[in-house]
């Protein structure tokens, strides 16, 4: 049943994957920054630190790109 629903959709899910991988790799980041990097969520502001790591981690990438390193 569900092999059969796998090939139904493969259509539709195939050019949807990029964006999904792309969600889950960034959830990952995501716990990973708040989870093994204890001090940047202690205290009362705990989502600075986790912000600024999210926009100087997009910066970075933007960098590689846009020089091509």
């Amino acid at each position: 049943m569900g092999t059969i629903l796998t090939v139904l959709l493969a259509g539709i899910l195939v050019p949807v994957l990029p964006y999904a991988l792309s969600f889950a790799a960034g959830a990952m980041v995501y716990v990973v920054v708040e989870e093994l990097i204890p001090e940047m969520s202690v205290g009362k502001h705990s989502n600075i630190g986790t912000i600024l790591f999210a926009v100087g981690f997009t910066l970075m990438m933007t960098l590689d790109v846009a020089l091509g390193a």
